[in-house]
């Protein structure tokens, strides 16, 4: 049996090895193979076994001389880029002479091995080249792969082919596992990136700007995301993200605070200097690692505060010098101007930032979250004892007023963009409805921007909060065709005539802010037009009782003075004072207040306007700039102006108390209103979550105090719509 042995092993050494592949010798061979194992007829028997065994033992005995008398061989005294060269030829060779064996101890495969459960041909070659080559050459192969990448890293080119020869043999030598693969090729090379790119980075971070890092660092993470994708193998998926991530870690994670807080670039600088392509650089950079927005975020949010700030500051100091300018007395124009310049200062910080979030940010939900937040803080700071919400409420009867200059639906959005920041949102509403009231009144041709700017604060409130609005507006158009009505009436009826132009505007009272009513004695002039009117009306409808306003009404009279005939345009209740000088030329307050039937508020207020302001068309008697009740007037014969129409307003009564004390109440309802919703709901809830709960639904309208709510709980209670719990006294249970 030796003696076959050593002629089948030389045979086999002459066709695999030594000799190139012949097909007729591999059968010849396959079937000595064949022979030795199945000598005899029973193949169970103890000498098949062995047959089989001495065969199987052969294969292995040749590849382990094959590689000791010539693969080893070839290997020695190589380092570096040509023992990798070498080690991958050889590794080729190898699997060629490992297939040339196999075809000849294919019986083997077939009955031999899957009978006795042990290692296949394949797996004994790769075994045996594990044992003999990997294991004594690895602590050279692994720092040479790792090398040539590391020259590539520092921009020499190098046979990209041969590294992945290389690693698909680290793949081939776990035989389906990645174990070798991830602990002598993978792993090597991701702490190799990991300790060039941390010699980078702090050499980066000492000599670069903040944008010139940026760009080293995109520059970087590009050309390793390519290079993991060329050395990944594709069986681990996983080797470009880990590449990668590693790299991330080390010129972003360990450096951003760093950097972003850079003396002269860094986030706070290029925020300030309007970098836009660095801010959306290092939004990419910085959004691929785990919470790495977080710190910037942080930081617009603080440059957004404090640019918002400083507007207000600025605001707060011009208020401040118009006082010493005025003694202590700022006009109300003065007043309205820096409230409009304030606000409109606010929009432009607020069409910046939200360039940066949408254009540098990419729209991310965070930065419209710490906008929101930053403009809070600032938006809703009172400056002077003006409300936030009043300032916002005269920044749009400033634009609206502009009858069309300029007005686009992008400056209404601007408007409703910031508003979206104010939390005394009811305030604004009641501010601006009353200033609404006076536009639709009195500046004509404006309804289409009214109408604009309520869709768009409906779209973001809703439409309770817009309703009275709309309600006004439609009143409005339904107004103008009842005018029209009352023209036709007049031309049909020629008693009807009242002698003079006459408009009316009907309202009905639930949209419109509430005005003060008086007892006016109208004039005959007046009086009469005032019944024509009512006759129309009542001829349309019974069941609707009119209400005079004579505060909103405005008349052109003929002044009929030496110099010149001049038309004037005044208040109902200063053409009623005017029109008594007809009859009389000099009057006493006390007769003018006795034939008027106004209060003495209005009538020094009519005859401030008249004699004491601009336009003295009145002498006053004694000469001073207050009404007092022993005072004469006489009408001024001798007064003139370079306009032959001339407005004369008539002093505005500062509401905004009013307006802020409506708004307190109408709160107290809501709260009211939300805490029974909310118990309704529940039933029965703790005090903690119940004070919470409201706050949140109160929050799209108004920012709750909670000492109100906490008053109002107590109310409400009080009023038997709530009870405490009998056991816990922080409970509350809705009574039914």
């Amino acid at each position: 049996m030796e003696e076959v042995v050593t002629t089948m092993t030389e045979a086999f050494k002459e066709l695999c090895i030594e000799g190139p592949f012949n097909i007729e010798k591999s059968m010849s061979l396959y079937n000595e193979v064949y022979s030795f194992c199945v000598n005899d007829s029973n193949r169970c028997s103890i000498m098949y076994s062995k047959r089989c065994s001495i065969m199987y033992s052969m294969y292995g005995d040749l590849l382990k001389e094959y590689i000791h008398g010539t693969l080893l061989q070839s290997l020695r005294l190589k380092l570096g880029e040509f023992f990798l060269k070498e080690l991958a030829t050889r590794w080729e060779h190898y699997k060629d002479v490992t297939r040339r064996l196999s075809s000849c101890f294919r019986y083997l495969e077939r009955y031999y091995i899957p009978q006795n459960s042990i290692p296949t041909l394949s797996d004994v070659g790769i075994d045996c080249f594990n044992d003999m080559v990997y294991e004594q050459m690895r602590a050279i192969a692994s720092p040479a792969v790792i090398s040539l990448i590391g020259k590539e890293r520092d921009g020499m080119k190098i046979d990209r082919d041969l590294v992945n020869g290389v690693r698909d043999i680290f793949v081939e030598l776990g035989k389906g596992s990645m174990d070798l693969y991830e602990k002598d090729f993978e792993q090597p090379m991701l702490d190799d990136a990991r300790d060039y790119y941390s010699r980078k980075a702090s050499m980066w971070i000492s000599e670069c700007s903040c944008p010139e890092f940026m760009v080293k660092v995109e520059e970087s993470l590009i050309r390793e995301e390519e290079r993991g994708r060329c050395y990944m193998h594709p069986i681990c998926s996983t080797t470009e993200k880990k590449l990668v991530s590693r790299v991330e870690n080390e010129l972003l994670v360990v450096h951003e605070t760093e950097l972003l807080v850079k003396e002269g670039s860094g986030l706070k600088s290029l925020l300030r200097d309007n970098k836009v392509d660095d801010l959306a650089r290092m939004y990419r950079l910085f959004s691929r690692v785990r919470d790495g927005l977080k710190p910037i975020s942080i930081v617009f949010k603080e440059h957004v505060i404090c640019e918002g700030m400083a507007l207000v500051k600025q605001a707060a100091g011009d208020e401040a010098s118009k006082k010493m300018e005025n003694k202590d007395h700022v006009a109300e124009g003065l007043l309205q101007e820096a409230q409009v310049l304030l606000i409109g200062r606010f929009i432009e910080l607020h069409d910046k930032c939200l360039v940066y979030v949408r254009d540098c940010f990419q729209n991310d939900t965070l930065f419209f979250r710490v906008l929101k937040k930053g403009f809070e803080v600032f938006c809703n700071k009172s400056i002077a004892g003006t409300s936030p919400a009043e300032s916002l409420a005269v920044y749009c009867d400033f634009i609206l007023k502009k009858r069309g200059h300029g007005l686009t639906d992008d400056t209404f959005e601007h408007v409703v963009k910031l508003f979206a920041h104010f939390n005394e949102k009811d305030l604004f509403a009641e501010f601006h409805r009353k200033k609404l009231a006076r536009r639709l009144l009195f500046d004509k041709d404006s309804d289409e921007h009214e109408k604009c700017l309520i869709a768009k604060l409906k779209q973001q409130c809703g439409g309770p909060f817009t309703s009275k609005m709309e309600g006004m507006v439609k009143d409005l158009t339904i107004s103008r065709d009842m005018q029209k009505s009352f023209e036709e009436f007049i031309q049909s009826n020629s008693e009807a005539n009242p002698g003079i132009d006459l408009t009316v505007t009907v309202l009905t009272t639930g949209p419109w802010p509430s005005y003060k009513t008086c007892n006016l004695n109208l004039p005959p002039e007046m009086l009469r037009c005032v019944q024509v009117f009512k006759e129309f009306y009542q001829s349309r409808t019974k069941r609707r009782r009119l209400s005079w306003v004579y505060s909103l009404g405005t008349c052109n009279i003929i002044g009929h003075f030496e110099p010149k005939t001049m038309e004037l345009l005044v208040n109902t209740f200063q053409a009623a004072a005017l029109l008594l000088f007809n009859s009389s030329n000099r009057m006493s307050y006390s007769e003018i207040k006795d034939q008027l039937g106004l209060t003495d508020e209005d009538v020094n207020r009519v005859l401030h306007s008249l004699s004491c302001a601009k336009y003295k068309i009145l002498n006053k008697e004694p000469d001073s700039k207050n009404i007092s009740e022993t005072d004469y007037f006489s009408f001024n014969s001798k007064f003139t102006d370079r306009m032959r129409r001339i407005k004369v307003p008539l002093p505005q009564v500062d509401e905004r108390k009013k307006v802020v004390e409506g708004v307190a109440k109408d709160r107290r309802f809501a709260v009211d209103a939300a805490i029974v919703r909310i118990m309704k709901h529940h039933k029965v809830l703790g005090h903690q979550q119940l004070m919470s709960e409201c706050a949140e639904y109160l929050g799209r309208t108004f920012k709750p105090d909670f000492k109100l709510i906490k008053k109002r709980i107590e109310d409400l209670m009080g009023r038997e719509y709530l009870e405490r719990d009998a056991n816990e006294h922080n409970v509350y249970r809705y009574i039914a």
